[in-house]
């Protein structure tokens, strides 16, 4: 049945993109391609805690060798979720121009990550990969929403093929060793073998999933590339696309390399995953485009599921395997709520780009002026990805820190303190991520507008609405949801953590003497606090409220150009953190006549990013001086051209001849 849905959807996915091509009947195809994300769905829902059966691919030979096909458990779970906001973002449909392009991108990035998540040998495995990473660019591209959208696609895929280079050292050093590209003989390959081999294989695994999943440095394609998109590319790739990325990085640290990795390799990842988480939920803090502001959030939830991944070798490193499924459960949690909230902003930035022109996070009455399905689910969603409770995301990021709490465990002082610095610095990510996300919810949608408030699409409220309430079931049903995750735990089947993480209704990780919560009675207390200043409300009507003007500097009045700005929010954090930021402004007058009369008054300001410069910059200046010089193949000289094809000529006997 598995299978067969499976199937199914994949026969949707490939209609769709053929329709596209064809360029006609697009809202056909987009609803072929949401039919196809609603088979792939239910296929995880029917198949988990299980497996989907393995089948052979036999028409896809590749390195004379066949492939085969099956989704483990954490695969249908990302996979899962991850459909749910491409679903979605399939039947809305991108407000760019090029609805057909975006929908043959959509269509290659659903395939591609279909085979990421359950193909079984190398060579299949990095086409899959390149092909979900060129339907992102083409989703970026046909869309045509951004001035140098090619630019920021062309970077995107720069860094992107750096990765896609790694991927490939790794699979041929895995398959170099094993004889074989088939994944079921990487494991073997490294018993008994010198710890460099492993290392090198891990280090190339981490540069190019870490491309995806924006490590740093790589995070600083991210603002580019959403931002140049929509929301409906964004909730795809923050969902479906980064959920692959992830299970492909698991995958290759956990089963190719079972042993291989040592607690250096697992406090690397840790140290890593906790910088970058850092780094990006800074610069999300800064962003005043809905777009880049949740691209940046998408890398610092992705680092903290990368986190998650390294405690998860501490444990295992330190014979720990409970603690060690419960790690990495753990990291399934977090990108499953991260899917569904954040393919609900994303979708609501849509919105407001259709209700506004444009994404700037600014006060344009949109709460006020939509339905209450609307609100409740961008709410929900906002709380979620700010970590706070009963959402989905707090549930996961308690969980979080309670796993690095158990570090007392483990053998090593090294270890030891590598998760107590990792629980410091998940509180200031969680710290600053909850600013973040009450400047977009406060500034971008509860800031109140001259006018009546931009109204948005009913679809587009209908699929905020959804998506956030699928948050809070998350959240509210995690108990029962738990028990899809029995089997997830790749390194030794007979681990069930998601078992130890329920004591009935409530939440502990793994033993409720450490700690525990319950966000299904949560959802029923906290309401029933809500009744206390009601009551005070009530009681207090006798004494008419009293209205006056907020103070404002002595301003006698409030109107929009006192209005709290998402600069303004931000300010006072890019002061203190201004060694990170190294903020950039820039003043420009226009005047007529005299300097007295002024015409125009620009006034621009950005944040340096870190490693551009030091890193990207100097490639730059090398492929642009490479390009000057070539130049002259390109003169149209004809004797230029024979004398080059003579040199080759000559080239060619001197190898034959010797």
């Amino acid at each position: 049945m598995a299978n067969d849905l499976i199937g199914l959807a994949t026969l949707f996915w490939l209609v769709a993109g053929l329709i596209a091509l064809a360029g006609r009947g697009v809202v056909l195809g987009r609803g072929l391609a949401g039919l196809g994300c609603l088979a792939g769905m239910i296929a995880a829902i029917l198949t988990l805690p299980g497996a989907s059966p393995p089948v052979a691919l036999p028409v896809f030979r590749i390195a004379d060798e066949g492939s085969g096909f099956t989704l483990s458990p954490a695969a249908l779970w990302l996979f899962g979720f991850g459909l749910a906001p491409a679903m979605l973002a399939a039947w809305l449909g991108s407000p760019g121009r090029g609805g057909r392009f975006w929908l043959f991108g959509l269509s290659m990035s659903l395939i591609g990550a279909l085979g990421v998540f359950g193909v079984t040998q190398g060579a299949a495995f990095l086409v899959a990969w390149e092909v979900m990473s060129l339907g992102g660019a083409a989703m970026i591209l046909g869309e045509r929403l951004a001035e140098g959208a090619g630019s920021r696609a062309l970077f995107m895929l720069g860094l992107l093929e750096v990765g896609a280079v790694a991927l490939l050292a790794a699979v041929l050093v895995l398959g170099t060793a094993s004889g074989s590209l088939g994944f079921a003989g990487f494991a073997g390959a490294w018993r008994g073998a010198a710890l460099y081999g492993p290392a090198i294989a891990g280090g190339l695994l981490l540069v190019g999933f870490g491309a995806k999943l924006g490590l740093l440095p790589f995070y600083e394609w991210f603002p580019g590339a959403y931002g140049a998109g929509s929301g409906a590319t964004g909730a795809v790739l923050s969902g479906v696309v980064l959920n692959a990325a992830f299970f492909g990085l698991a995958r290759g640290l956990l089963v190719w390399l079972p042993g291989g990795v040592d607690e250096g390799f697992g406090i690397a990842l840790c140290a890593i995953g906790v910088i970058s988480a850092i780094l990006t939920t800074l610069y999300a803090f800064q962003q005043e485009d809905w777009r880049a502001l949740l691209a940046f959030s998408s890398a610092e939830n992705a680092s903290v599921a990368v986190t998650a991944l390294g405690a998860s070798l501490l444990f295992e490193a330190g014979h720990l395997p409970l603690f060690a499924g419960l790690a990495f459960t753990v990291a399934l949690l977090h990108l499953a709520a991260h899917a569904l909230a954040k393919g609900a902003l994303f979708l609501a930035a849509d919105g407001v780009f259709a209700a506004t022109g444009g994404y700037a996070i600014r006060q344009d009455g949109v709460l006020r002026a939509n339905t209450p399905l609307f609100g409740m689910g961008a709410l929900f969603a906002a709380m979620s990805l700010a970590a706070m409770p009963p959402q989905a995301g707090f549930v996961s990021e308690w969980f979080m820190f309670q796993t690095v709490f158990q570090g007392f465990h483990l053998p090593g002082l090294a270890e030891r303190l590598t998760l107590v610095l990792t629980g410091a610095g998940l509180a200031l990510t969680a710290a600053i991520a909850f600013a973040t996300f009450v400047k977009l919810f406060g500034v971008g949608l509860q800031g109140r507008a001259a006018d009546g408030g931009a109204r948005l699409p009913a679809r587009h409220q209908s699929a905020v609405g959804a998506l956030g309430l699928a948050v809070l079931a998350l959240a509210v049903g995690m108990p029962v949801w738990l028990g899809a995750l029995a089997r997830v735990w790749p390194a030794h089947d007979a681990i069930d953590a998601a078992a130890h993480m329920t004591d009935g209704w409530i939440l502990v990780p793994l033993s409720a003497g450490f700690a525990f919560i319950s966000p299904s009675k949560l959802v029923i207390v906290m309401p029933l606090l809500a009744l206390v200043p009601v009551a005070a409300i009530l009681l207090c009507r006798r004494r008419p409220a009293r209205r006056v003007p907020v103070w404002y500097g002595g301003s006698p009045r409030l109107d929009r150009r006192n209005a709290t700005t998402a600069l303004t929010f931000s300010n006072s954090l890019r002061t203190f953190y201004s060694f990170v930021y190294r903020p950039r402004a820039e003043t420009g007058v226009e005047t007529s006549l005299s300097p007295y009369f002024v015409k125009h008054l620009r006034f621009e300001h950005d944040v340096a990013p870190i490693f551009g410069p030091a890193l990207f910059g100097p490639v730059v200046r090398l492929v642009h001086g490479l390009a000057r010089r070539g130049r002259v193949l390109q003169s149209g000289s004809l004797n230029l051209y024979l004398g080059i094809i003579g040199l080759l000529l000559v080239a060619i006997l001197v190898v034959a001849l010797f």
